[in-house]
């Protein structure tokens, strides 16, 4: 069983000592890479994998003077990601067309986010362990294995990679505010934008990390009953000031969401109320709220595709999930003087989830498991926090600590390396999203579909036919019945072939 706090008493030595911090890190690196190493006989997925890298011209030119002005003066699928697309022609040069190439560098990043989010933690806190915990439940979460094992989800552990960058410039600028520092902090966040727009929230994000662990705002404590509480006593204009102080962040933050709602709007068009009503998207994105904190705990059923709804949620459902979200808050806010981390964490995770929670566009699904990369690490926070506060008079806390965060360690651990093999190829991924999703939503087209091409390409084409069949029974389209056609054709089932390609 794994456990930190075994760990700790291996090496004998302080939180502080540098030989901990160093051991912890080649946990998060040898645990992370024993689960993920199985990416390296992957194969590309027919679902964007195509157009980021297979069939992206762009990026097999290589690097060109050509194909970099390309990248950074054209929008490609809906973003303007430049580097993003730069990290792809890099492993193109590297590594060709091979996915193990692409699927190491997606690795690569991932680890590397978990160190740096454990470093900052802990240079924000002194707290090693909950630092620690919080990094372990990030780099191990079964939720963030369609990040790393898919290579259509660069921008993803890229734009998180400078996401943490950029606090950690920041942490040197709250101890030393110089503009050099400041001027670290925007580039990181340009870069940032520059893999992924999901970064549009992380200046709201550092304006929370102000009152809690910075604590740029001002404290004084009173002594209530056996606990001592702090006020705020900060003054208006005091917080005027830091937010002042972030205007630059907040303006990039907006270019870059006006630049990527025009390229969305130009690539797929915002869908119309008629489609999706604003009271439907309303409702997905309050039951969205708590499903993704249900698979959280519970982490079944992952998928490379969660169909959407469209108008068929209850309404019940969004006013029920509205409620518990309402109340949390509240319960967020009023804990805000006893255990700050909780409101941080928890507004940390219903902010940074906003821009992609499915309000403004609805395509064909609301919910991925890739949302919650950023927007967990809040929820991590809340918990590694709050559990030893909760038990903090129990006199075995640090043995039961210990204990259960092994056992949570090691379940996730081997939920997730299950997880990662359902990427192995088109096949294996699709057919697990038609396991384990709602078989009656029309957008489950999608799984049907390419599944039905993978195996039609992997000359299974007689198993194809069922799963086009069923892709033209959930959302007909063009490229199903033409598909349909081809193997029904190469099946010498003619008549049936050629009314699929005149409906197509």
């Amino acid at each position: 069983m794994i456990s930190f706090g075994l760990i700790q008493n291996i090496i004998g030595t302080t939180v502080n000592d540098t030989r901990t911090k160093f051991l912890i890190c080649i946990f998060l690196i040898v645990a992370t890479f024993s689960i993920y190493a199985q990416v390296q006989d992957h194969k590309f997925i027919n679902f964007d994998d195509d157009k980021y890298v297979t069939n992206n011209l762009s990026v097999q030119a290589g690097l060109t003077s050509e194909s970099i002005i390309k990248v950074f003066t054209k929008t490609h699928f809906g973003l303007w990601v430049p580097i993003t697309s730069l990290s792809y022609m890099i492993d193109y040069e590297i590594y060709g067309l091979n996915p193990k190439g692409y699927l190491l560098t997606n690795l690569f990043f991932h680890i590397t986010n978990s160190l740096l989010l454990f470093m900052v933690l802990f240079r924000m806190t002194g707290a090693i362990w909950q630092s620690a915990f919080v990094a372990a439940m990030f780099t191990l979460h079964p939720l963030n294995v369609e990040s790393v094992a898919w290579v259509s989800d660069r921008k993803n552990v890229l734009s998180t990679f400078f996401w943490l960058l950029t606090m950690w410039a920041y942490i040197d600028y709250v101890k030393k505010s110089t503009l050099k520092r400041y001027g670290l902090v925007f580039i990181f966040l340009t870069l940032g934008l520059m893999s992924k727009p999901m970064l549009v929230t992380l200046p709201f994000t550092l304006l929370l990390l102000d009152y809690w662990p910075l604590r740029r705002f001002k404290f004084t404590s009173e002594r209530n009953r056996d606990e001592i509480l702090e006020k705020n006593t900060t003054k208006s204009s005091e917080v005027f000031q830091l937010v002042f102080e972030k205007i630059p962040l907040f303006l990039l933050a907006a270019a870059s969401s006006i630049v990527t709602v025009l390229a969305n709007n130009i690539a797929f068009g915002i869908q119309p109320l008629s489609t999706v009503s604003l009271k439907a998207r309303l409702t997905n994105a309050m039951v969205s709220y708590l499903e993704y904190l249900e698979k959280t705990i519970w982490p079944s059923g992952l998928s490379i595709l969660y169909p959407h709804p469209g108008n068929a949620l209850p309404v019940w459902q969004g006013i029920v999930s509205g409620i518990a979200l309402v109340s949390i808050t509240i319960i967020a806010i009023k804990l805000i003087r006893r255990r700050p981390y909780f409101l941080v964490g928890w507004f940390w995770y219903l902010g940074t989830l906003l821009p992609v929670i499915g309000i403004l566009r609805v395509g064909a699904h609301v919910m991925a498991d890739r949302y919650v990369y950023v927007p967990l690490i809040g929820v991590f926070i809340i918990i590694s926090w709050g559990v030893p506060e909760l038990i903090s008079k129990w006199l075995y806390k640090e043995k039961v600590l210990s204990v259960s965060a092994g056992i949570i360690i090691s379940i996730l651990m081997l939920i997730t390396w299950k997880q990662v093999s359902h990427w192995e190829n088109s096949i294996t991924v699709f057919k697990h999203a038609i396991r384990v999703t709602d078989k009656n939503y029309p957008n489950l087209s999608i799984a049907h579909h390419n599944l039905g091409v993978a195996l039609f390409a992997g000359g299974k084409k007689a198993e194809a036919i069922p799963h086009y069949k069923m892709a033209v029974k959930l959302k007909p389209n063009t490229d199903t019945h033409n598909n349909l056609g081809v193997a029904l054709s190469d099946g010498g089932k003619k008549a049936e072939a050629i009314s699929n390609f005149r409906i197509a």
